[in-house]
């Protein structure tokens, strides 16, 4: 609606995972890093957390569109799944048809599959994300997929995203084994003011916008509101960029977010 407005081919905020907005502060810089290393060194486990809208989910799909020809994946986006359920997806997802609907025939087939691409020097990665929602007895399934390996690698990388909680449920007793097999992790924190202003910059830019309509006082309004969460910041200053809109100026400034925010809340200014 405001972007012929704003002088933007699209809308620079939606809360969609489009890679092409992702701003990598130092700290999704180091997850994406650690996320490569992993995947290069065929390290097995890698866990990145962070809390909601920190911009995981994103950073994931950034990942996987980066990875090379030489590389197979798997996401799986919904963990709600039985150990078996969650199997099928992964075997599915590789585009794999094991002879019955059994786990040991799903077992068999992706461990052929492994062993087949690993001598042609590809490998193989599964990204689940949301895992703390994942049940334990899943994690143990998942757990056991690590066990596919040669003498000297593991023929399965896997990348479990998940909430901060994630961490608490990986101190479940029976999951001690699956926390020593964990060789990489990071942690997505909230963004930093400077960081607000650097997000909102660059996804104002991809969207086709020549200039920063947000005030230096608005952006902290929007760092304040937001506690840098980027998923609140792009709700924030979407919304407002229509009160600007709406109120027929280019200049967002801190009352225009505070409208914003009242609009959001339900609240008449």
């Amino acid at each position: 609606m405001y972007e012929p407005f704003f002088g933007l081919a699209e809308s620079p905020f939606n809360v969609t995972p489009d890679p092409r907005f992702v701003f990598l502060s130092k700290h999704h810089q180091a997850a994406l890093v650690a996320m490569r290393y992993g995947v290069e060194r065929r390290s097995g486990f890698i866990q990145i957390t962070g809390e909601i809208g920190a911009g995981k989910t994103t950073l994931s799909r950034m990942f996987l569109q980066q990875l090379g020809e030489n590389v197979h994946s798997s996401l799986v986006f919904n963990p709600k799944l039985s150990e078996l359920e969650l199997l099928q997806t992964i075997v599915e997802d590789f585009g794999l048809k094991p002879k019955a609907k059994k786990r040991k025939d799903y077992f068999d087939a992706l461990n052929y599959f492994l062993l087949e691409e690993s001598a042609k020097g590809f490998n193989s990665i599964v990204v689940i994300d949301e895992a703390q929602l994942l049940s334990i007895k899943a994690l143990e399934q998942i757990r056991l997929l690590s066990n596919l390996e040669t003498t000297t690698q593991k023929l399965l990388q896997i990348i479990l995203i998940g909430q901060p909680e994630f961490q608490d449920v990986l101190k479940h007793k029976s999951l001690k084994q699956l926390r020593q097999r964990i060789t990489v992790r990071c942690h997505l924190p909230e963004l930093s003011f400077e960081e607000v202003g650097q997000y909102i910059t660059h996804r104002l830019n991809v969207a086709g916008a020549q200039e920063n309509f947000f005030t230096p006082e608005a952006t902290q309004r929007i760092y304040e509101l937001s506690s840098g969460i980027p998923r609140m910041v792009n709700v924030l200053a979407d919304r407002a960029m229509l009160a600007a809109y709406a109120k027929n100026t280019r200049v967002i400034d801190p009352f225009v977010v505070e409208c914003a925010e009242a609009d959001l809340q339900g609240v008449a200014v």
